[in-house]
């Protein structure tokens, strides 16, 4: 049984200290591990337009070579995203054999070789009650309003949420759209996460360390491990909750700037991949070991 959840290890500093929590991570002990990589902003740079994200060519090599392990050594490699789970996949391309996380969680699903060889995506569809479907559309009729009124601002639907997104704003008139927005959030009677230029509130509660905690428990149970050990990455204050989430031997990873709890910092999306590559070593020598 794994151990109670008590956070993630004390912080080191450079990237020996980042090797060194990646070599325990693959520590050749029978234990499964998980890769939880957030996309936007960890994996692929943060653009004004999100229908152009795209991973850098050094993170789909590592993310690809992580994937195609043997499954002695090999990683469970999850894509962990605020984005709904038709866009995530549609944008990251991922492997088969990925899991999938959408919408910080109210969205899963499991990417699978289809009969054609090509990637399928199987999704667990999002299930409203009617009182939260009708909640839902005033939160959108909301942020529209304010939207409306904001140069630059634009929102965002999911089959659970909706997003304001002010990226494009001058930053005067974004601050304004966020009370603006936090005034509809509060007469819902919602809660608001305040991400990088964006204001996200769900009618599910939701967040991407409860996701992680679960998905945890899916690998165990799949690969029948004794115990499942955690990489995650990610560059925005929602990627925290999964920070917090993490236990005793697992690694967390800040990308970018900006106050963490993460035990180890990246500058971006390639020393993601760096690091990436470096777990892809050590797993694949654990194979070879059969370990």
């Amino acid at each position: 049984m794994s151990e109670p959840a008590t956070g993630p290890a004390p912080a080191a500093t450079g990237a020996d200290g980042l090797a060194g929590a990646l070599a325990a991570l693959a520590a050749p002990d029978g234990a499964a591990v998980l890769v939880g990589l957030d996309f936007d902003g960890t994996l692929a740079p943060l653009v004004d337009d999100p229908t152009t994200s795209a991973m850098t060519p050094a993170a789909r090599a590592a993310v690809a070579r992580l994937a195609a392990l043997p499954a002695a050594g090999g990683a469970r490699l999850a894509l962990v995203s605020g984005r709904d789970l038709a866009d995530l996949a549609a944008r990251a391309e991922p492997p088969a054999g990925t899991y999938l996380v959408g919408s910080h969680g109210a969205e899963t699903g499991h990417v699978r070789a289809g009969d054609d060889g090509a990637p399928q995506v199987d999704a667990v569809p999002v299930r409203l009650e009617p009182e939260q479907a009708a909640v839902l559309e005033r939160l959108v009729a909301g942020f529209q309003r304010v939207a409306a009124e904001t140069e630059g601002a634009w929102v965002q639907t999911k089959p659970s949420a909706a997003v304001l997104h002010t990226r494009r704003s001058p930053a005067d008139a974004a601050r304004a759209a966020v009370a603006r927005a936090d005034a509809v959030v509060a007469e819902l009677g919602l809660h608001a996460m305040h991400g990088k230029d964006v204001v996200e509130v769900a009618v599910l509660p939701t967040d991407k360390g409860s996701a992680l905690a679960r998905l945890r428990d899916v690998v165990a149970q799949e690969a029948g491990a004794p115990a499942v050990r955690v990489l995650y990455a990610g560059d925005d204050t929602t990627d925290e909750h999964a920070f917090e989430a993490l236990r005793p031997g697992d690694v967390a990873v800040k990308v970018g700037a900006g106050d963490t709890v993460a035990a180890h910092r990246v500058p971006d999306a390639d020393g993601v991949a760096a690091a990436l590559e470096q777990l892809a070593d050590l797993l694949g020598r654990r194979a070879g070991d059969g370990g």
